[in-house]
């Protein structure tokens, strides 16, 4: 593939939506994958005062602000990351049952998902014995480098 056509290809990639895009062809593989989380974009619509309206903003009346978004509070428990950029599996196969569910009883060592990472499936092990409380990843998604996967308390 030329370099002209690769260029392209990963301009696409970060002016989209996309996170991912894998091309086959003769010469070869291509898989772009967009690094990083993307900021949330907020739009804010403001509305002209109708006419009526006027004299309040000339006797020192001032509109209320717009509500900040409140963060999500960080998730409590030991927090199982991703050692890895790969995609996330829940289970070993398409039809197998997930390694654990919420509720689930883990002691250190056990395997708690499999990242995909270069063709190679690595069995991602619980660092601390517990319970499942949340499981953050999604089955099949792309995850980052100290991405959070689970909760174990």
């Amino acid at each position: 593939m030329d370099l002209r056509k690769l260029k392209t290809l990963i301009d696409l990639v970060s002016e989209s939506n996309i996170s991912e895009l894998e091309i086959t062809e003769a010469e070869g593989k291509v898989r772009i994958v967009k690094g990083g989380e993307a900021a949330p974009i907020q739009y804010v619509q403001t509305v002209a005062a109708p006419a009526a309206a006027a004299p309040a903003a000339a006797t020192g009346a001032v509109a209320p602000a717009p509500a900040v978004p409140q963060e999500k509070p960080a998730p409590s428990g030991h927090v199982v990351k991703s050692p890895m950029v790969g995609t996330f599996y829940r289970s070993s196969s398409p039809g197998a049952p997930a390694f654990v569910e919420v509720g689930s009883q883990v002691k250190e060592g056990d395997t708690v998902c499999i990242i995909e990472a270069m063709k190679i499936l690595n069995e991602i092990e619980a660092d601390k014995s517990g319970t499942v409380t949340q499981i953050l990843g999604e089955n099949g998604q792309a995850v980052e480098y100290g991405q959070p996967l689970f909760i174990i308390e």
